[in-house]
């Protein structure tokens, strides 16, 4: 793709970057110029020239539509003795971004033939292969993975200001990473796909140069035969109403939701945590709810009912179903647990209709789970749905057991 057709695509993402065009020759540089603000950025197009600067194919602060034409007449000139066979396709016009101070970083995505996309992160500008600064990262990204990603660079220590240097804005560089991932899970055909440099500084990030490289012999199949670690399957989102009609959104649970999570097990009664947790723990450490929340969605998937709160308008947790598939894949063991304060409603029986859909979907044909024997209302629960009920030995707890088909 061009250059220009390479922002499109950023900026359609929500990425910022500079106003570009292109010109096939330098009267049509000249030309389209004049429609921008100075000064002018001009650098030549050619898919065999990766270094343009190296042989002065970028030529910067034109202040004038005569100067960019004088400077496209020049530059053809100067490449054509330096490099007669490259192809060239014209100029790139772009309005200059004009940020003191700011970093230039990298942002990219290369396919590993393994693991599929992959994203990179570090210090940018010319010198990018001499600093040698990146860390990678599998998509998709949040928030959480995305900081995580830009901490293990060198260059991360200077991000965050030091001396009379502020800080960059670190939510508008996590926001670029996030936004990249997702058009990477997004758009198949993206082989490679570089951001060199990225300005970031307090006020925010602009990409000032671009590339993406298309390609058709992309892996076939859904996201899960492309990416290593399967995305947020948005499409299992459903909203449903609570039988005293208050509306509910049930969809797989996210990293973000820990803090939501938390509030939700401080509100399970007693009895519910016990017979969920086998204790009565009103809180759970940071790692332990970590890994109830960030789950890679190949292997395990958990159900929530989430909601706007009727006392503060936030945001809370109603019930959730988990399942943990076998290394087979072949079947699962569930995990119920509905507040208290929501139970008569149908949202348990909801949620188990929901997971048991879901298994069908992946083609899981069993359905386990252990019940505390004196939890009577959840023996009858299971059994609704077609499960049977038997004691294991040397166990003390039921088996509820379910052939899906």
């Amino acid at each position: 793709m061009s250059e220009a057709e390479s922002k499109a695509v950023l900026a359609a993402y929500g990425i910022p970057t500079v106003k570009t065009h292109i010109a096939k020759t330098p009267e049509d540089a000249c030309a389209v110029s004049k429609e921008m603000k100075f000064p002018i950025a001009l650098k030549i197009l050619s898919e065999d020239i990766p270094h343009k600067s190296d042989i002065g194919g970028v030529d910067l602060f034109l202040d004038s539509p005569q100067v960019v034409q004088s400077a496209a007449v020049a530059m053809l000139e100067t490449i054509r003795k330096k490099m007669p066979h490259a192809r060239i396709q014209g100029f790139s016009v772009q309005e200059m971004a004009i940020r003191p101070g700011a970093h230039e970083l990298l942002v990219g995505m290369t396919t590993d033939p393994i693991f599929g996309p992959v994203i990179m992160f570090g210090q940018g500008g010319t010198a990018v292969e001499v600093i040698n600064d990146s860390a990678v990262s599998l998509p998709p990204l949040n928030v959480n993975l995305a900081r995580e990603l830009i901490s293990r660079t060198r260059i991360y220590k200077l991000l965050k200001g030091y001396r009379d240097r502020k800080p960059i804005h670190m939510d508008s560089l996590c926001g670029v990473l996030i936004q990249l991932s997702q058009l990477i899970v997004d758009i198949p055909e993206i082989a490679e796909l570089d951001i060199n440099p990225l300005f970031a500084d307090e006020h925010g990030v602009i990409a000032v140069d671009a590339r993406i490289r298309i390609s058709t012999a992309y892996r076939q199949g859904g996201v899960e035969q492309r990416l290593a670690i399967r995305p947020y399957p948005k499409e299992l989102e459903e909203m449903w109403s609570l039988k005293n009609d208050r509306s509910v959104l049930l969809r797989p649970i996210r990293p973000e939701d820990e803090p939501q999570h938390h509030e939700f097990i401080s509100k399970l009664s007693p009895e519910d945590l016990f017979f969920r947790f086998l204790s009565v723990r009103k809180a759970l450490p940071h790692l332990e709810m970590a890994r109830l929340t960030q789950i890679d969605y190949n292997r395990e998937m958990a159900f929530i009912a989430s909601s706007k709160s009727t006392t503060t308008g936030q945001k809370e947790t109603l019930g959730v179903n988990r399942i943990f598939l076998d290394l087979d894949r072949d079947s699962c063991e569930f995990a119920i647990v509905v507040r208290s304060d929501i139970k008569g409603q149908g949202l348990g029986a909801k949620l188990m209709a929901k997971t048991i859909d879901y298994c069908r979907l992946r083609g899981i044909r069993v359905m386990e789970g252990h019940v505390d024997p004196t939890n009577h209302r959840m023996i009858e629960f299971v059994k609704g749905f077609g499960f049977s009920v038997l004691r294991v030995k040397d166990n003390d707890l039921i088996l509820a057991h379910k052939e899906i088909g």
